[in-house]
């Protein structure tokens, strides 16, 4: 835990400062998946505790509570009398090749749409596993990625060190932070209470790592507005990750709609993006457009693969650099087991969510921007020990708030956060939402 935590102070600019964490057990793992939940929601605290500390001159006290930073790795909600979708698509998932294992992320139309143009229509995983193990997995990956879709051999840890991505992104820092003027920063309107009121975020991420962090950015009192495509929907997802915030939909390939989204823009003091390094470029809002939009904005985004290297443009998803980096393969070996092991939540996307939102409130009120990566994430957590197979204890009814979220979907319960900031309680006033359920404007 302790070289976890130091790493990621390090990488914000924190204090090296120690914080209790309370209750026991771990996700069984090969790597310290608790302790990367535990150290990455910490440093998330911290920084709205030193931000505190600024303006009010009283360090609040910390603590995390392991059990329950688990559970929110995996799913915070807990529906009464209805269950969230699938997070799946019956074809997603890993495939033995000629040579080794590949996984096919299809969950999006799209992506699924580029899978079956290169491997043909297919009705079941049966008939894609026969298809699947007709090719030699480097190719696969390969044709899927041409074709615009989503696909990651199977690599070990050393192949991954060797690899000409793994040699780029390992080389980055956690966090590239690029420093602002603080030429437009602007006075603090939070409180102990609500640290964030008056900061509005404009999320444009999506699955999972950005909506992570805007939910926790929403907790602290920030308007969080989040965008999305028209016809974008990730069901499974959504009940766990709008809480608190409003969602609206946007056409940037419209201009009506661009001008709605470069009035949003330039009223925003955080953006939160998740798109490929050169997607924002394509669409005429690069790094230089959105400085002149919006002078001493607050720039956070992340990538999967980083931001060097030949694959710096590509796809990506948690379960798919799980595959690349070696974690899917060393989980294998740890399991004994005869196919790729993953973690048993997806830790890459929660943990990067949280280093995003510590982030941006480091950056408050002096501006700039921040980059990560799901694989340099991926790197800290391979780096920083073994895991456990001991068994975290069964959830009861005591982990569960008391209030009742009524969903669109129905009446839920959510688990109690894991964090305590003294004076400074974890709150959403909005619960989850669909997409699409608000309009394109500040409150």
């Amino acid at each position: 835990m302790t070289g976890l935590l130091t790493s990621i102070q390090a990488a914000l600019g924190l204090s090296h400062t120690p914080i209790p964490f309370t209750s026991s057990g771990a996700l069984p793992s090969a790597f310290a998946v608790t302790d990367l939940a535990c150290a990455s929601i910490a440093a998330a605290g911290q920084a709205v505790s030193e931000l505190l500390q600024q303006h009010t001159g009283r360090l609040p006290n910390l603590e995390v509570d392991r059990r329950l930073a688990s559970f929110w790795f995996a799913t915070s909600i807990r529906p009464v009398g209805w269950s969230v979708p699938p997070l799946w698509d019956p074809l997603a998932g890993d495939y033995a090749t000629q040579d080794g294992w590949i996984r096919l992320h299809t969950n999006a139309p799209h992506h699924r749409a580029a899978a079956e143009s290169v491997l043909g229509t297919c009705a079941d995983r049966a008939a894609m596993a026969s298809k699947v193990a007709q090719w030699a997995k480097t190719d696969l990956e390969q044709a899927v990625v041409d074709a615009g879709g989503c696909a990651a051999e199977m690599r070990s840890w050393a192949q991954w060190q060797a690899h000409p991505q793994g040699l780029a992104v390992n080389a980055e820092p956690l966090i590239q932070f690029s420093a602002g003027s603080g030429q437009h920063a602007k006075p603090w309107k939070g409180s102990v209470a609500q640290p964030l009121a008056g900061i509005k975020v404009l999320d444009l991420t999506r699955v999972l790592a950005g909506p992570v962090a805007s939910r926790f950015l929403a907790g602290l009192g920030a308007d969080v507005l989040r965008i999305d495509p028209p016809t974008w929907n990730e069901p499974g997802l959504v009940p766990e990750v709008t809480l608190g915030k409003r969602c609206a939909r946007l056409d940037l390939h419209n201009n009506d709609d661009r001008a709605v989204f470069e009035s949003l823009l330039k009223d925003a003091d955080i953006v939160l993006h998740g798109y490929r390094a050169d997607a924002l470029e394509k669409l005429g809002y690069g790094v230089a457009e959105r400085e002149k939009l919006a002078p001493g904005l607050i720039d956070v985004c992340l990538n999967a693969y980083g931001w060097s290297g030949p694959w710096r443009n590509r796809r990506g998803f948690d379960s798919l650099v799980q595959m690349s980096s070696g974690i899917a393969d060393a989980g294998r070996q740890w399991k004994k087991a005869d196919k790729p092991t993953p973690l048993p939540v997806q830790a890459l996307d929660h943990a990067t969510g949280y280093l995003m939102a510590a982030a941006a409130i480091t950056l408050l009120g002096r501006g700039g921007s921040a980059r990560l990566s799901l694989a340099r994430t991926a790197k800290l957590l391979i780096e920083n020990g073994a895991g456990t197979d001991e068994a975290l204890r069964a959830e009861d009814e005591n982990d569960q708030g008391m209030l009742i979220e009524q969903t669109p979907w129905g009446p839920a319960h959510r688990l109690h956060v894991p964090l305590k900031i003294t004076g400074t309680p974890l709150q959403w006033t909005l619960p989850a939402s669909e997409l699409g359920a608000h309009r394109a404007q500040w409150w």
